[in-house]
C-alpha cells in the first residue's frame, strides 16, 4: 500500500482544502455533519470504482477518446449509485438526490482518473481512490459538523433517518435549547466555515519548525 497516496488523499492534496475541487456539494449539502458524510461516502465508492476500471482499461483506450470514455464510465457509475440510494437509502436520496447526479462533473473524480489511474495499476488507483473519497468525506464531514454545531446547536442530526438505524449512537444534542446562528446554515455559512478552516491550515503549515538539537561527535580514542 502507498503511503504517500493516502496521505496526500487525507491530507497534503486533499479534493477540498488543497485543491479546492467540488465545492458544489461541499457549500450545498454539508448543513449537517449527516449530510456531508453521506454525500462524501457516495462519491468515495465512485471514485474507487472509476479509478479501478480506468485503471483496467487504460492500454485499451485511444489518447484521442479517453476523456470522453472516462466520463461515460463516471456516469454509469454514479447512474448505479443513484438507484442504489433510491431503493436502499430513500431518505438518504432524497437529501442528496440532485447532488448525486452531479458527481458526474465533480472535477475530483475525473481528474483522478486522468492524473493518476490512467497511468498506474488497478490496485494503486483503488489505494488513491479511496484515500481522496475519505479525505473528501472527512472534509463534507468536518463542514458539516461545524454549520451544524454553530447553527442548531447538534451534530449529526438525524442520522438515522438519512443513514440507517445504525447511526443512531451519533446523534447528539449539544446545547439544548439552543437559538442557533441561522447564518451557519445558510450558504454564506459554508462558505465561512471553509474559509476559517483554509486559514487554520494555513497556519498550521507555516507554523515554524523548531529546530533540531545538534548532537556532539562521539570522541575519538588516540
Amino acid at each position: 500500500m502507498n503511503l504517500d497516496s493516502i496521505k496526500d488523499g487525507l491530507w497534503r492534496n486533499n479534493v477540498v482544502f488543497s485543491q479546492m475541487l467540488a465545492l458544489c456539494p461541499a457549500m450545498a449539502v454539508t448543513t449537517s455533519g449527516s449530510n456531508g458524510l453521506g454525500m462524501g461516502l457516495a462519491t468515495t465508492a465512485v471514485l474507487v470504482c472509476s479509478n479501478m476500471l480506468v485503471a483496467a482499461i487504460r492500454h485499451l483506450v485511444s489518447p484521442q477518446v479517453r476523456i470522453p470514455v472516462f466520463v461515460v464510465l463516471i456516469a454509469t457509475l454514479v447512474t448505479v449509485v443513484d438507484l442504489a440510494l433510491n431503493a436502499w437509502l430513500h431518505e438518504l436520496y432524497k437529501v442528496l438526490g440532485l447532488f448525486i447526479a452531479l458527481i458526474v462533473v465533480n472535477c475530483a473524480i475525473l481528474g483522478r482518473a486522468e492524473a493518476f489511474a490512467s497511468k498506474n495499476t488497478v490496485a494503486a488507483a483503488a489505494v488513491d481512490g479511496l484515500a481522496m473519497g475519505l479525505g473528501f468525506t472527512g472534509a463534507l464531514t468536518l463542514i458539516g459538523l461545524i454549520r451544524e454545531l454553530v447553527g442548531s446547536g447538534t451534530l449529526f442530526a438525524q442520522a438515522s433517518l438519512l443513514l440507517g438505524p445504525g447511526f443512531r449512537f451519533l446523534e447528539t444534542t449539544v446545547v439544548a435549547d439552543y437559538g442557533g446562528v441561522l447564518l451557519m446554515i445558510l450558504p454564506p455559512g459554508g462558505f465561512l466555515v471553509l474559509g476559517l478552516l483554509l486559514a487554520a491550515r494555513r497556519a498550521h503549515e507555516m507554523r515554524p519548525v523548531p529546530a533540531r538539537r545538534a548532537v556532539s561527535p562521539a570522541p575519538t580514542l588516540a
